[in-house]
């Protein structure tokens, strides 16, 4: 199985079939199981990457809503990949506030779970690894939220602007701006240093 959950030998990132998946869904319960084999590995990594210790609840929980809310999915608000990862994001903001309220302590959102190994794999300069950390942790939770998902679920900009719930050309202007920072950063840097992430818009 591929990163993404697709069980064929190329990982699948335009989710080829979703749509069908999901509408036959409606009518024929099996037909959404497909759709648990090809985004449960990618929904998982989500979850891990912020979440750790509840990832594995946290993905059931959100089969199950997803599943409940099959019927009320909308093609013409975005691909079935990007509604699975608005769910998801859904599930995880509801954790955080159970969080919030059992350990009224905790600051909230991700900061104090936030996998920053993971952002340290996606840049190629270690050595300025940690200030980029630091620039990303400091984003506006919009921009930062945009960025990962490009960075780590490999989401389109588009796919992207779905979950976190903005138009398209939004979410183009706030990644200009996040990745504007990060360069002025990574420029501080000697010449021969560059960062790199996954997805980064031309």
């Amino acid at each position: 199985m591929s990163k993404n959950g697709d069980t064929g030998g190329t990982r699948d990132l335009t989710g080829a079939g979703d749509d069908d998946s999901l509408a036959r869904s409606a009518r024929d319960p099996a037909a959404f199981e497909p759709l648990v084999t090809r985004h449960s590995t990618a929904l998982h990594g989500y979850f891990v990457r912020r979440a750790p210790v509840a990832a594995d609840d946290l993905l059931a929980e959100l089969w199950l809503q997803a599943y409940a809310a099959r019927r009320n999915f909308d093609p013409a608000r975005g691909s079935p990949r990007a509604w699975l990862f608005g769910v998801a994001r859904n599930v995880l903001s509801a954790h955080w506030r159970r969080l919030a309220q059992d350990r009224p302590g905790l600051p909230s959102g991700d900061a104090d779970v936030m996998d920053w190994a993971a952002v340290d794999d996606r840049l190629d300069a270690s050595a300025l690894a940690p200030e980029l950390r630091r620039v990303i942790s400091e984003l506006p939770q919009d921009e930062k939220e945009l960025l990962l998902l490009i960075a780590w679920e490999q989401l389109t900009p588009t796919e992207a602007a779905a979950v976190v719930g903005i138009p398209a050309g939004t979410a183009r202007s706030r990644l200009h701006r996040a990745r504007s920072r990060l360069r002025a950063h990574a420029a501080l840097a000697p010449a021969k240093t560059r960062i790199r992430m996954t997805g980064d818009l031309a």
